[in-house]
């Protein structure tokens, strides 16, 4: 392999460990669901990571200003990106199963991608990805339904399962218009302002909820968490997945979100105890093939202008 594939493979290592890092979140976010309202648990998240993202913007770019013609796009992207987005899946698991939320919010969000990604980019839709991408989403299937609780089909769930499929839309749009800025900017930059824009629209969401925590009971449990879902799960990961999905394509990396659920099933068996079917690991099996089949293919790269350089 020559030195574009193996600087593109790392590209794919690190869409794989982002998503490995979004699932064990699904653990490590429980510990602390008991004391925090899951609203203001994501304003945490979001809010308390945005001083982190300037600093980080003006020590690697010397400025954190933006472009006057870019407001609307990003903050566009704040509010359907991270305010509507995050509040719909903390909603959708609510009113459905875990089992249909999982699904419904990860499995269509790679083929919505695909759909939307040429009124976006001019990625092409290859035979090769459509054959893994398949395969991925089969795998994807079996990990989530081959757990206990199956994917419960009654009009009770209707209202969390449109909620969840609904994730799946705003988030691939979110995706690929995230990747028509980035031509014009750093993806540090996007993410940067995408969040602060976010996290400003999301905290009128919090405000009954402040006075219901008991901070000074707050356990080292709860500290982790934070810090996990602060530095870790976002500001490390959203830097990391902006700068490979430009790399890579929207279309693409967007199927390696299947690996959300399998690293989530992991984390609770080492965390939990839960169990581990044999249908969960055919399904990883399935995944994995489909995504080292995607991966495989050969795809020239974007050329890396200095709107890009500083990010990777």
């Amino acid at each position: 392999m020559g030195d574009r594939g193996r600087n593109k493979s790392w590209f794919y290592v690190g869409l794989i460990a982002v998503a490995a890092i979004w699932g064990t979140n699904f653990a490590i976010s429980r510990l602390a669901m008991e004391t925090f309202d899951p609203i203001l648990f994501s304003f945490l998240r979001f809010g308390v990571a945005v001083p982190f993202f300037f600093l980080l913007l003006k020590k690697l770019e010397g400025s954190i200003g933006i472009p006057l013609k870019a407001v609307p796009g990003l903050l566009g992207l704040g509010l359907f990106g991270i305010t509507i987005l995050e509040i719909t899946v903390m909603y959708s698991i609510k009113f459905t199963t875990l089992a249909n939320a999982s699904l419904l919010n990860v499995a269509p969000w790679p083929i919505f991608a695909a759909i939307f990604a040429p009124l976006f980019t001019r990625e092409p839709i290859t035979r090769r990805l459509v054959i893994g991408g398949a395969a991925a989403m089969v795998g994807v299937c079996f990990v989530i339904l081959g757990g206990g609780e199956g994917f419960a089909v009654s009009s009770q769930n209707m209202l969390g399962n449109l909620m969840a499929f609904s994730v799946s839309v705003i988030g691939a749009l979110y995706n690929l218009y995230s990747m028509s800025l980035m031509k014009q900017m750093s993806a540090l930059r996007v993410s940067t302002w995408t969040i602060a824009f976010g996290s400003l629209f999301m905290l009128p969401f919090t405000l009954g909820s402040w006075s219901k925590v008991e901070w000074g009971s707050l356990e080292a449990s709860h500290y982790f968490s934070l810090f996990y879902n602060i530095i870790i799960c976002t500001v490390v990961a959203f830097l990391v997945w902006n700068a490979c999905m430009y790399r890579i394509g929207a279309t693409r990396s967007n199927f390696f979100r299947y690996v959300v659920p399998a690293a989530a099933v992991i984390a609770g068996y080492l965390m939990f105890g839960e169990t581990i079917s044999l249908w969960q690991l055919a399904g990883a099996a399935f995944m994995a093939g489909g995504l080292i089949w995607i991966s495989m293919e050969q795809r020239t790269a974007p050329p890396i202008t200095t709107a890009t350089r500083s990010t990777v």
